[in-house]
C-alpha cells in the first residue's frame, strides 16, 4: 500500500463510500463524497499551477471545507500548511511566506484580511474563498462553491511516501517553525498510535483494507468529535487524522469559540465515540456542562463516548474524577509536542492517575544538563528526548534543525526543550520547558513576540512578559512595562495598541507598570525578577 494521506483515503473511500467521513452541523459528506469534493479542488489547485511539493494555507475555521481542502492539497503531492485562523496582517504575511504557499484557503470572515496581504504574497497563485454567510470583501478569489460546480474531478495519481508532511509550530523567537515529517514514516507511526490505543490495526498495513471490512461488518467505526482546533496537532492528529485512516467519522462545528453545551448535544445527537480537547480550559465547562444537566434532571446521554484525549497542557486529576463520575470511560493525557511525542496517562474509575505523571513512551530519554542519560529514581532532571519518529528538521532552518534533533548513541532524538524527572518506577514528572514558553490554553506563547509587539508604542520605554497561574487557562499573560520619563499610560489604551500587531490570544491579560524593568548585567531578560515583580502585585 502506498503510504500517502490521499492514497489511503481512496483506498477507504472506495472501500466503504456511503459511511460518514465528515459532519459539521447539518452539513454530513459521505465518504464518496468527501473524494470526490476533494477530487475536484485538487483540480483547481492543479489548474493553478501547483503540483508536487507546493504548498498551500489553510486559513480555515473548523469544518468540512478543511479536511476537504487538505486532502485536495495532499492529493496533488503537495504540502498543506497550518494557519492560525486568529492571526493578523503581520502574522499571515510572515506564514505565507516563510512557508513558500502558492495557494490559500480562507473563509469569507476573513477576506478584509486577505485583501490587506495579497498584494505582499506576489507567489500566490490562487486565493480560495469558502462561503459562511459572510459578505466577501476580496473580488481577487475562486470561490469554492464554483470549484465544486464546475471541476471535474482530478485523476487519480502515484504518490512518494517520502513527500514531507509539515506541521507549522511556535518557536523559540516567537515566530512560527514548520516541522517536517517523511508522509510514509508519519502514517506508520499513526497507525502504530492506533493500534496502541486498542483498535485493529494490521501488523503488515497492506492487510488494511481487510480491517476496514470488518469494520464495516461490524459498525464499529469511530466517530470522533474534534472540540479543540484543526489548525494544531492535537486537534488534526487526534481528532482526525486517527479516525480518517480508519474508515471513521469527524465531527466538528463551525461555531468559533468552544461552547461545552453544544459539545455535549452533538455527542448525544451524533453519538461521538472519542471527544478530543485541550486539558481543563475545554475539561472543566465540559463537567461543569454535565454538573449543570444532571441537577437540572435533564443530563445528557452520553452513553456513546468510550474515551476523551487530551493534549497540549495538564489536565487536572480532580477534573477527570469528576468526568468519570458521569459516565464510565477512559480518559487519556498525551503529552508532547510537534516535535515528538512524550509520554501519556489513562485514567479509568477503577485505575485513576496522578496530575503531569505520565507512563514514559518507548524510545524516550531524560538526558541531564551535563550528557548523562538519567534511570529510573534518579534525583537529577534533564530534557526529555524522543526516538522513533523524528522530523527530518524545520522547515528553511537548519540551525534550530541542529540544535533540536540529535544524535545520541547511533540513535536520532528530538529534544523540544521539556525538562523532567525519571521516577523509580519509570514514570515521568513533567517539569515545564526550561525556556520562557507560556503555555495558555494549549497555545504556545513565546514572550519575545508579546514583548516587541508591546514596545511599538512610542511611550513604552522597556517590557517584560510572563505567563502567571489561572485558573481557567493553565497561565495567563501578564506584561511589566516601563514608560518613557514614566508617562502615564492607560492599560486598555496600550493592549489595543498591541492588538494591531498579534493576534488576541496572546495579548496581555494584565500589565503592570514600574519604574524600572530591570534586566541582567549583560541586558538579558530577567524573567525571574519580572515573575516576582508580578506575583508582589498579585498578593
Amino acid at each position: 500500500m502506498n503510504l500517502n494521506f490521499a492514497s489511503v483515503w481512496e483506498m477507504i473511500a472506495d472501500l466503504v463510500p456511503d459511511n460518514d467521513a465528515l459532519i459539521c452541523g447539518e452539513d454530513i459528506v459521505s465518504w464518496k463524497s468527501y473524494d470526490s469534493r476533494s477530487s475536484k479542488v485538487a483540480s483547481a489547485l492543479s489548474n493553478a499551477g501547483l503540483g508536487a511539493n507546493s504548498k498551500a494555507g489553510l486559513y480555515l475555521n473548523n469544518s468540512n471545507e478543511y479536511l476537504i481542502g487538505q486532502n485536495a492539497i495532499f492529493k496533488i503531492g503537495g504540502v498543506p500548511i497550518n494557519v492560525n485562523y486568529r492571526y493578523v496582517e503581520e502574522e499571515l504575511i510572515y506564514l505565507l511566506d516563510n512557508s513558500d504557499a502558492e495557494a490559500v484557503f480562507y473563509h469569507a470572515c476573513y477576506s478584509s484580511r486577505i485583501k490587506q496581504i495579497a498584494k505582499s504574497l506576489p507567489n500566490i497563485k490562487a486565493w480560495i474563498e469558502v462561503a459562511d454567510g459572510n459578505k466577501s470583501h476580496f473580488s481577487d478569489c475562486i470561490k469554492y462553491e464554483d470549484i465544486l460546480n464546475d471541476c471535474s474531478p482530478m485523476e487519480r495519481i502515484e504518490r512518494d511516501p517520502e513527500t514531507i508532511y509539515m506541521l507549522y509550530t511556535g518557536g523559540t523567537t516567537g515566530m512560527p517553525k514548520g516541522v517536517m515529517y517523511k508522509q510514509g514514516e508519519f502514517l506508520t507511526f499513526l497507525f502504530r498510535t492506533l493500534k496502541a490505543m486498542g483498535y485493529d490495526v494490521p501488523e503488515d498495513l497492506s492487510d488494511l483494507e481487510g480491517s476496514i471490512l470488518a469494520s464495516k461488518t461490524n459498525d464499529e467505526f469511530i466517530k470522533s468529535l474534534v472540540g479543540c482546533p484543526l489548525m494544531h496537532g492535537t486537534g488534526m492528529w487526534l481528532g482526525a487524522f486517527l479516525p480518517l485512516l480508519l474508515g471513521g467519522t469527524v465531527i466538528t462545528t463551525s461555531n468559533l469559540g468552544f461552547d461545552p453545551d453544544k459539545l455535549w448535544a452533538q455527542v448525544q445527537d451524533k453519538k461521538a465515540t472519542n471527544i478530543v480537547i485541550v486539558g481543563d480550559a475545554f475539561a472543566k465547562p465540559m463537567l461543569d456542562s454535565l454538573d449543570r444537566a444532571k441537577n437540572s434532571n435533564n443530563p445528557y446521554d452520553i452513553g456513546s463516548v468510550k474515551v476523551i484525549i487530551s493534549s497540549g497542557v495538564m489536565w487536572s486529576a480532580e477534573v477527570k474524577q469528576g468526568l468519570l463520575s458521569h459516565h464510565n470511560m477512559s480518559l487519556m493525557d498525551t503529552m508532547g509536542s510537534t516535535e515528538g511525542g512524550i509520554g501519556s496517562s489513562v485514567t479509568t474509575r477503577e485505575n485513576p492517575s496522578e496530575t503531569a505523571k505520565f507512563s514514559i513512551n518507548p524510545g524516550v530519554i531524560i538526558l541531564a544538563d551535563d550528557g548523562e542519560i538519567l534511570q529510573p529514581g534518579s534525583d537529577k532532571i534533564g530534557l526529555i528526548g524522543t526516538s522513533g519518529l523524528v522530523p527530518t528538521g524545520y522547515y528553511k532552518d537548519e540551525k534550530k534543525s541542529a540544535e533540536t534533533f540529535k544524535e545520541i548513541n547511533g540513535t536520532r532524538y528530538s529534544f523540544p526543550g521539556d525538562y523532567a524527572k525519571l521516577e523509580s518506577d519509570g514514570t515521568i514528572t513533567l517539569l515545564g520547558r526550561g525556556s520562557n514558553c507560556i503555555n495558555s490554553a494549549g497555545e504556545k506563547i513565546y514572550p519575545e513576540e508579546v514583548e516587541e509587539a508591546i514596545k511599538t508604542h512610542n511611550d513604552v520605554f522597556d517590557c517584560l512578559v510572563v505567563g502567571m497561574p489561572d485558573e481557567k487557562f493553565g497561565q495567563r499573560i501578564v506584561a511589566v512595562v516601563s514608560t518613557v520619563d514614566n508617562k502615564v499610560l492607560d492599560e486598555l489604551v496600550l493592549i489595543e495598541n498591541t492588538r494591531k500587531k498579534i493576534a488576541g490570544y496572546k495579548l496581555p491579560k494584565q500589565i503592570l507598570f514600574t519604574e524600572e524593568v530591570k534586566r541582567a548585567p549583560n541586558g538579558k531578560a530577567n524573567y525571574k525578577w519580572a515573575k516576582s515583580f508580578a506575583e508582589e502585585f498579585q498578593s
